[in-house]
């Protein structure tokens, strides 16, 4: 359990005590992401449109404040009570806020169809690419770090495209506006507001570092949370027959308390800036008022030229009109600063899902350099091989030669073999050792042999799930690094020990095998693989749902759909890597002689632990530590009396 544990953590292994990076690329990072957001293009461009409509509203609105008040003030001193000019001012007022809350909530809508739109390309890539990428990378890659990739990084990109990135283009254009009308009432108070500016930028570079720091601690945390209950979930019976209900507990206690600390430390500083920032605020509007006042009740007589200018703005003269403006202006004006610098948290959080989503989609994708296919075939009375377009249920494999660019076409019979094969899955430790062996069309080859002597190793190479190191594997002497992985591995079907269910109906799942598959194809393949009876009693049959990779159906049955599924495909290659493993004795014996129709003139390896299984194989291949230490029928290697004689009487065991 505790190398699973460390293994459903990731890098950093247990305790959640990992090394945490920024974004090694940046620009490049973002520059990808905003790719995918431009594919929206259109409703981006009114997007932006209503926001820098908003952000105008906005500024004009407020000073629009300084006519009304001096206008008032107009009024006051001469005792007129002609409310005209200050009515239409508050009219001109009213619209351009209604329009610019109009356009806020407009621009607000669209956005969110512009992050939808990019997360369901974000998210179609990221799959396709998935699909693309070899066994290799599953194997050693947890379930809960690649779904973490869909969910929580995801998520984080949603936030900042739907939120981040418009408020971060409405902060920009307010503050320049804001400041340019800052400047046009008074430069000198100005000067004050730039001072500020500098301690305000001060403290958001502190604060904000702290929390990015621990945002991506928290991010990473997730992904350690999400794996650990994700193999706790799919190992609980393990846990109870082990009575490690405790143990799993201490263990989550210790991934869930550094997930608590990272997410309390983020969203601490995270949430002190904004009250930090509020009072600054606080303290920017009273020195300005104060000086704003000081000018306008001692500085009256040197609002001329340059002086005036510079105290007075392009206007002349400070009134209470535009001081109110400019006051208004300093509240605000604080208010873009901090909503960027609370963004930047969602914003390198995203850049950190984004780029981890990325680095998925940049994996080198399996590779296939094979070039001879897999082709209907139809044979003339000579025994010659024509192409066909249309389904023949004969299939040849299609050889072109950049020599002399001929083409030859070689009838798929299954005949497979090694030569001299040597393999490892790290470079390191040598898995298979110098193996050769062959297996002709309808024979039965069966491996047996410890766990890790290197059984499933070799069907996994036979699928070029990996590819050898050493030696060559042929089929139908074509070496198969030849022929594209596609096409190879639709002439082969697998049974695995582990069974899967996808969601959908029994017929869906046992078609699965074979898409075009008939309902009679279905119904025939199920009755080879003796699952019919049990079919036929579920409530609706062969439409039943299954759901929860089947768990309304026992293990064996599970198994008998999985047998079901292969003989769908009717392949001319089967494996079957501990195939009958969950099935009772009496239900094996009946698959076995539905399984012999199968496997009529069909290539068939099969690993198995019940020496059972194996008795009426061609060959037996014993394998120890990676080399093949016996080889023959059963007779044979009961009386040479070696490894495979002492498994079968029970002298030996297998591990």
């Amino acid at each position: 359990m505790a190398e699973n544990r460390k293994k459903a953590q990731g890098p950093g292994g247990p305790g959640g005590k990992m090394k945490f990076e920024k974004p090694k690329n940046v620009g490049k990072t973002i520059g990808r992401l905003l790719s995918y957001v431009a594919k929206s293009k259109g409703l981006l461009v009114i997007v932006i449109l209503l926001v820098l409509f908003a952000a105008f509203a906005n500024i004009a609105g407020t000073y629009l404040l300084a006519p009304i008040i001096n206008e008032i003030g107009v009024l006051l001193n001469t005792g007129s009570n002609d409310m005209s000019v200050v009515i239409k001012l508050l009219v001109v007022l009213g619209v351009l806020y209604a329009a610019g809350a109009a356009s806020q909530y407009i621009h607000a809508r669209l956005m969110l169809n512009v992050s939808q739109n990019t997360l369901n390309l974000l998210r179609r890539d990221l799959f396709d690419h998935l699909q693309d990428l070899p066994i290799k990378y599953f194997d050693t890659h947890t379930h809960g770090e690649l779904m973490s990739r869909f969910t929580n990084d995801v998520d984080t990109v949603r936030e900042a495209i739907s939120q981040g990135l418009v408020q971060t283009i409405s902060s920009f254009v307010t503050a320049v506006g804001i400041f340019a009308m800052m400047l046009y009432i008074s430069p000198a108070l100005t000067c004050l507001i730039i001072v500020m500016l500098f301690i305000m930028l001060a403290v958001i570079k502190f604060i904000g570092g702290k929390s990015s720091r621990y945002f991506r601690k928290q991010q990473a945390a997730v992904g350690s949370v999400n794996g650990y209950i994700e193999e706790l979930i799919e190992g609980l019976k393990v846990v109870k027959v082990f009575c490690r209900e405790g143990k799993t507990k201490e263990t989550f206690v210790d991934i869930n308390e550094d997930f608590r600390k990272s997410a309390t430390n983020a969203h601490t500083f995270a949430s002190i800036l904004m009250p930090i920032m509020g009072n600054i605020s606080y303290i920017n509007f009273a020195l300005s008022a104060a000086l704003g006042a000081f000018i306008i009740l001692n500085l009256g007589d040197y609002q001329t030229g340059a002086l005036g200018v510079f105290l007075g703005g392009v206007e002349g003269a400070l009134t209470i009109g535009s001081l109110a403006s400019f006051l208004q202006y300093t509240r605000q004006f604080s208010n873009p600063i901090t909503q960027v610098s609370q963004q930047m948290n969602n914003v390198l959080a995203a850049l950190a899902g984004a780029e981890r989503i990325f680095d998925i989609i940049d994996t080198v994708p399996e590779e296939d350099n094979g070039y001879v296919t897999l082709v209907n075939a139809k044979f003339d009375e000579n025994g010659n091989i024509t192409e066909s377009e249309e389904r023949t249920g004969s299939w040849a494999w299609k050889h072109p030669h950049s020599a002399d660019g001929s083409v030859t076409y070689t009838p798929l019979k299954g005949d497979v073999r090694f030569h001299n094969v040597t393999f490892s899955y790290d470079g390191k430790k040598t898995v298979l050792k110098n193996v050769s062996l062959y297996a002709k069309p309808g024979q039965k080859i069966a491996f047996v042999g410890s766990t890790g002597a290197g059984k499933t190793t070799i069907t996994n190479l036979i699928n070029r799930f990996y590819d050898i190191q050493e030696g060559k594997i042929t089929y139908d002497g074509i070496n198969i690094k030849k022929i594209k992985k596609d096409d190879l591995r639709r002439s082969l079907a697998m049974v695995l020990q582990d069974t899967h269910l996808f969601t959908g109906t029994v017929e869906e799942n046992i078609r699965y095998g074979k898409l075009d598959a008939t309902h009679e194809d279905v119904v025939r393949a199920a009755k080879i693989a003796n699952a019919d009876s049990f079919i036929t009693r579920l409530p609706d049959g062969y439409n039943t749902m299954l759901k929860g990779d089947g768990s309304n159906l026992s293990q064996g049955q599970r198994q008998l759909l999985a047998i079901a599924r292969a003989a769908v495909a009717d392949p001319p290659v089967l494996i079957l890597d501990e195939a009958t493993s969950s099935i009772d004795t009496r239900t094996e014996r009946l698959i076995e002689k539905g399984m012999d129709k199968l496997m009529e003139g069909k290539t068939v390896f099969v690993i198995a632990h019940r020496l059972s299984t194996v008795r009426n194989s061609n060959a037996i291949m014993v394998l120890e530590n990676g080399e093949i230490i016996e080889k023959g029928d059963h007779d044979t290697l009961i009386e040479e009396q070696g490894k495979y004689y002492k498994l079968y009487t029970g002298q030996f065991e297998l591990s």
